[in-house]
Formats: C-alpha cells, structure tokens, sequence
C-alpha cells in the first residue's frame, strides 16, 4: 500500500524536513526497504486516552504502507519524568512503577497498532549499559546554551525556578533513543520537538542519516481549555465503558467537537466538509457528535457498541429531554474543588449559594443527569459538567483552576 502523503499530513502539525519525506518513501517503496517509524511512550501512569492516538493513527498508517512501527515503552526514561511543560521538577518514579504501568500499555496499543506488525521496546535496552562513561559522552554533545533555548526551561531559567541537572539529560537519552533503533521517522507531540530534533543532531553525530520528524497537535480535554490528561480528569480513556466513553464524548462543545472530527475521526476530509456544511443548514450538531462518538466507540469496542451505546444516550435522553441551546459556562474552582452551591449560583441557575442549597435538599438538581442529594459535593477543575435545576434550568459548565 502506498502512503497518501496527503492522507498522512491530516492533523499533523509539522513534518521537518517536509522534502526529506517523500523521497524517502518513494525510495523504500522502490528498494522493498521499510522505515523504521518510532513513537515512545514514557509510562508514568496505567492508562493511555484518546489523545495519545494521534500519534498512534500515525504509526497506524505507516504499518499499513509496510513500514516497520516500534513501539517504544520509556522505562528507563520514565524513571527521570519528561520536564516538557512542566515548571516543576517532575517527581520520579520507581522501576516497580514504570513497569507496572507499562505492562498496561502493551494490551492497549493494540487496540490501534497492528501487534504482528509492531515491535515493542524498551529503552532500558540500551539505557541500563550506557554505564557513567557513556551518560559523559552523550552529555558532551550538547551544550547548556542548548538546552535553554527550549521554551519551558528558558521559561524556568528566567524565572528563577530550579532545573535539576538530571531534566538536561532527558532529551539527550529520548534522541539517543533514535540512535539505538536507527530511527528513519519519529513521532511526536508539538510539545516533543524540542526532543526529536536532539535525535536528529545525535544520529547525525553518529554517522547515520537523521530521521524525519512528524509532530502532531496537543488535544484539548473535554473541557477544551487544557490538554487531555488524567490528572485533570478531562480524559476519554481506551479502556472506558463503552456508555462512558460516548457520555464522555458528548459532554464536548460543539465547536471542540469539530477539533475532534479532524484529529480523531477517519471518516473521509470530503465527508466532515459535508457534515460542517449540514450543521451550517440546521442540522442539530447534537446528531453530528452522535456519530463521531459512534465512530469512536466502535474502534475501541467493536461494533455494534457504539450504536448499543447510542441508543442508551437517547433513552437516557427521553427521560429528561435536553434543549437544543445550552449555556455554556466556565468556572473557576479554588483548591480542593468548586461547593456545587455556589456553582449552580455562579452558573446563573440560581440567585444564591442558599437557594443552590435549598435546590439540592429537594432533590431538584442534577449533575450529569444524575440526581445529586449532597449539598457538599465539589465539581473538579478540568472537568465539564451538565448542571440541571428543576426542569427548565441547564447548562454546560467547564470548571478550570483558579491561577496561581
């Protein structure tokens, strides 16, 4: 199969060097040569959701051109904590950990990978014997100067936050990782390219041609105001429920859920057009996300779960039917969580904290259409929620952190 370098570029965000791509194909194809396409994962938690599938489509369609997708687990690397992003240090984690967590990942990369066609790996291959006189040679092909002109630690740097010495090493050990497997094509987040260009630098330095790199846009959580992350709660997991995973999906705005159709759907370019273009007519965009949740539902589950799934969602409907114009809040949560009194209040659902109480104590408020009884209950940042008062009164709320 030949790879539609069109096809390929949907919902990427850059290919550097775009020109070496290509050619490269062409003459892989030409030679019955493969690519070696890498993609890693540092496992610092059980669960992969649906914004690691960028990559992972990704990775899809280049086994299904012939090429050779690795699958690389981080778990000498996710001992140390990829710093990209974070204005922290990030706590390590045990080997027992990493481990652990990556014993998870293996069954769920299947779900999308091709597991005849995948090599899996760990850089704990390589990483464990590197040894202190190897760590000194890598670090030696870069300089501090470097490393601060990547955003977050120049960010850190200049804000007088601490950069422990071990985070510098982090890109130097992710691009040695190129180096070890001969990468032809990595893939990454746009958050990544920091990192992958390190491994062009270091495969160069070891006299081999340097990989081209594919970055692919951050997806925005369920919120649609930070990036999915389970630690947010703004998550759609592989391994969600089948009902879940559609509620999840639908609780998204409408204008997110156009994000989602180009970065998750597979459905044909010509035929979102068709889809934004009906919706621009009347049609209710609600039914637009029943069938990308659909979508979704059956490539994690198998159909029919997404229609079984549907079809729940609509009963679950029918016995409190929805307006088709929902206000859509944001509020702003303290530490600890948003009292749901003072949200229905500040959602404008009702005139005060008392009366959110009040509301709550005779079983007239609902959260996500389930009846809520506990005048005490905290909304999470990084959650949406549907809060319904009495009959008539809805609205979508996004809940996101207080700054600082």
């Amino acid at each position: 199969m030949t790879l539609d370098l069109a096809e390929l570029a949907r919902g990427t965000d850059e290919i550097l060097p775009r020109d070496e791509l290509g050619p490269r194909l062409k003459d892989a194809a030409s030679s019955g040569q493969r690519l070696r396409v890498k993609a890693g994962f540092d496992p610092t938690a059980k669960d992969l959701h649906l914004g690691h599938t960028l990559l992972l489509n990704k990775m899809r369609a280049f086994q299904e051109a012939g090429h050779e997708a690795i699958f690389l687990i981080g778990d000498f690397t996710g001992m140390i904590g990829d710093p990209t992003g974070k204005n922290e240090t990030r706590k390590p984690l045990t080997r027992e950990q990493v481990l652990e967590n990556a014993e998870t990942y293996k069954t769920q990369v299947f779900k999308i990978l091709d597991p005849n066609r995948t090599t899996v790996m760990f850089n704990s291959s390589w990483l464990d014997s590197l040894g202190t006189e190897g760590m000194l040679r890598l670090a030696a092909q870069y300089t501090v100067a470097r490393m601060l002109e990547r955003d977050d630690f120049a960010k850190r740097y200049s804000g007088q936050q601490p950069i422990a010495i071990h985070e510098f090493l982090y890109p130097l050990l992710q691009g040695y990782d190129s180096v070890a497997l001969r990468a032809d094509v990595e893939l990454g987040g746009t958050d990544q390219k920091f990192n992958l260009l390190v491994g062009r630098h270091l495969q160069q330095g070891h006299g081999q041609r340097p990989q081209v790199i594919v970055t692919v846009p951050i997806l925005e959580g369920l919120d649609g105001v930070q990036k999915m992350s389970k630690s947010l709660g703004n998550y759609v997991g592989l391994t969600d429920a089948p009902r879940e995973m559609f509620g999840k999906i639908m609780s998204v705005s409408d204008s997110l859920m156009w994000r989602y159709f180009d970065l998750l759907s597979f459905r044909p370019l010509q035929e979102v057009s068709r889809l934004r273009e009906a919706v621009s007519e009347g049609r209710n965009p609600r039914d637009v996300k029943m069938e990308l949740a659909v979508e979704i539902v059956d490539r994690f589950h198998g159909a029919p779960a997404g229609d079984e799934a549907r079809q729940a969602f609509i009963e679950q409907f029918s016995r409190g039917a929805l307006p088709d114009d929902i206000a859509e809040v944001t509020l702003v949560a303290p530490a600890g969580g948003l009292p749901l009194p003072r949200a229905l209040r500040e959602a404008g659902l009702v005139a005060s904290n008392a009366e959110g109480a009040r509301m709550i104590e005779q079983r007239a408020v609902r959260v996500a259409h389930e009846r809520v009884e506990d005048r005490t209950l905290l909304l999470q940042a990084g959650q949406r929620y549907l809060l319904q008062v009495g009959s008539r009164r809805f609205c979508f709320a996004s809940v996101v952190a207080a700054a600082g």
